[in-house]
């Protein structure tokens, strides 16, 4: 019998062509598919600019350089998320404060945010500080090598849309606007979601915060094979982010190539390699021409599982509030306190059954780089320790998703 996978790339003949008419026509690095990727990208989600860069990592890196971040900071975020998320603010030598998680959602909790900026930092000479700087410096933190009268200004919150499920961003924006805070939407796996607000259905990446970053991953919506890309509204972060992913240079290889003068380029800042190239884009424009049959396929596949799944009464199935759309990127069930297996046993289970399962997202709190942090986050904990991710692709089928419910139910009828 073959092995439902967990995820799998719908990558086709139109990739493939796209793909070598970019290697044959000889320009192959970042060039005038990328820009065309940018624009039909940035048209897509309602934003003015788009910028392609080479993973999400380098997206959240670049966003919280430009929105201000500097060593000794702190940016508050959820430990529950890909570590990528926290790891972006160590590369800015600042540290990642961590808030809980709303256990229906995944995504970071407005009132856990609120009460952390509001008893655990502290306003000094017009600025927000978070207090409790001597618990982060420990470890790999970048703060052991901050002076201690450095540390600690609040520079940014990173609010994550988690598995494809917009958090609630009206909230986090109204509180941060409290605290003249930027907002950068690590939206890696949420394109196509929407939100409601400002009355009426937006789509995720517009942005409604400062920034909004998205990855091209192949488990991710639409894949380039890997790959990232940041929107923004606001025309000097767009300007510095075009800085900062090509080594500072003042133009871009294409505005020189196409200059009918003698140019010369100057390098105006420190800066980084994180071009897209330009057969990458090529792939990603002719996926992005399909995002809106995927989400429909996705939800189609959602609907079956609720079918199949509705007797299962110890698995609780992904919750959608009143004020999101997710795309269904991913699939994760909770296993609840009745169900018949624990959850590492159940993974193995459906794995014996040639089923492909993967534990919930993880906690960065609790891996190595960060657990000397020593800090309590229950329900993030709770996600890690109880959610399973299921089968979840464009064309998993009828008889696939019947396959995975007969699996489960016949643990039920063996205890």
């Amino acid at each position: 019998m073959d092995i439902i996978p967990l995820a799998k790339p719908y990558l086709g003949d139109k990739e493939a062509e796209a793909a070598g008419e970019a290697i044959r026509s000889g320009w192959v690095t970042q060039g005038k598919r990328v820009e065309a990727f940018e624009e039909a990208f940035a048209s897509y989600v309602g934003s003015k600019y788009a910028c392609a860069v080479s993973n999400c990592t380098n997206a959240l890196h670049l966003s919280l350089l430009v929105v201000g971040v500097k060593p000794g900071d702190v940016v508050i975020t959820v430990s529950h998320s890909f570590i990528a998320t926290a790891n972006s603010v160590r590369c800015c030598m600042a540290e990642p404060v961590f808030v809980d998680i709303d256990l229906q959602t995944y995504n970071i909790c407005p009132q856990q945010l609120n009460k952390l900026l509001e008893d655990s930092c502290e306003i000094k000479n017009g600025i927000l500080y978070y207090k409790d700087t001597a618990r982060l410096t420990c470890g790999e933190s970048p703060l052991v090598y901050i002076d201690e009268h450095r540390r600690g200004r609040v520079a940014a919150i990173i609010a994550v849309h988690q598995l494809g499920m917009p958090c609630d961003l009206s909230s986090i924006i109204n509180i941060a606007q409290e605290y003249n805070l930027p907002v950068i939407e690590d939206a890696a796996c949420a394109l196509g979601s929407e939100i409601y607000i400002n009355d009426q259905w937006e789509k995720i990446g517009k942005p409604h915060g400062d920034v909004a970053c998205f990855s091209f991953h192949p488990r991710k919506m639409i894949t380039t094979g890997d790959g990232g890309m940041i929107t923004t509204s606001r025309d000097e972060h767009y300007h510095k982010f075009k800085l900062l992913r090509n080594q500072g240079m003042s133009m871009s290889a294409s505005e020189r190539r196409d200059s009918r003068e003698v140019v010369v380029e100057k390098y105006l800042v420190t800066a980084f390699n994180s071009r897209l190239t330009d057969i990458q884009a090529a792939v990603g424009i002719i996926q992005l021409q399909q995002l809106d049959m995927f989400i429909e396929k996705r939800q189609n596949v959602n609907q079956l599982y609720r079918q199949y799944f509705k007797d299962i009464n110890w698995l609780s199935l992904p919750y959608e509030p009143e004020y999101a759309h997710t795309n269904w990127q991913t699939y994760p069930v909770r296993v609840l306190k009745n169900a018949p297996f624990l959850r590492d046993d159940l993974i193995q289970h459906l794995f014996d059954n040639d089923i492909a399962s993967i534990p919930g997202v993880m906690n960065a709190h609790q891996t190595k780089p960060y657990d000397q942090q020593n800090c309590s986050l229950p329900n993030s904990e709770c996600a890690r320790k109880e959610v399973i991710m299921l089968p979840f692709y464009v064309d998993l089928n009828e008889n696939d998703v019947k396959r995975i419910a007969d699996v489960l139910a016949q643990i039920e009828t063996k205890v």
